[in-house]
């Protein structure tokens, strides 16, 4: 490798070099693409999801008040923010709003770790993955890009 690194397994070093510029891209529109379905599920009742009445009434019921605020708020957050992170438009924008949103399902979610059991490791994990991005930006392969903003 150009840095100097010794690697564990030589053989993959030119597949390594191959593929670092796309890493970024690869981890901004998956964390894009996972998230569209969730906001498609609060605002348009998709993939079993309660569309906007069912998701205020849980968020009204665990203290999100008023509810349809934060369904349309969250929803929107999570679909826009998701598709705006697929195309690499607005990216650091939408990174910060998804980022904020994760602190605060952690905090909602506190002090429980584990997912299955309601617990915060997926919402870390998310807000983590969205700080990454709002620290790195949309990359080479952004629409942000191509307009010559945020790269």
């Amino acid at each position: 490798m150009a840095n100097g690194n010794r690697l564990i397994i030589p053989a993959l070093g030119g597949l390594y070099g191959a593929l670092a510029p796309l890493a970024d891209l690869i981890v901004r529109v998956t964390v894009g693409f996972l998230l569209i379905p969730h906001g498609s599920q609060k605002l348009f009742g998709l993939f079993g999801g309660g569309g906007l009445e069912g998701t205020a009434q849980f968020l009204a019921s665990t203290g999100f008040t008023p509810g349809l605020f934060w369904a349309v708020l969250i929803g929107c957050t999570e679909f826009f923010g998701g598709l705006c992170l697929v195309l690499g438009l607005l990216t650091r924008p939408a990174a910060a709003a998804v980022t904020v949103f994760m602190a605060v399902a952690v905090f909602h979610h506190w002090p429980v770790w584990f997912w299955p059991q309601g617990g915060l490791e997926m919402p870390l994990l998310w807000g983590l993955m969205a700080l990454s991005i709002l620290i790195r930006g949309g990359g080479r392969f952004s629409l942000d890009a191509a307009i010559g903003r945020e790269f």
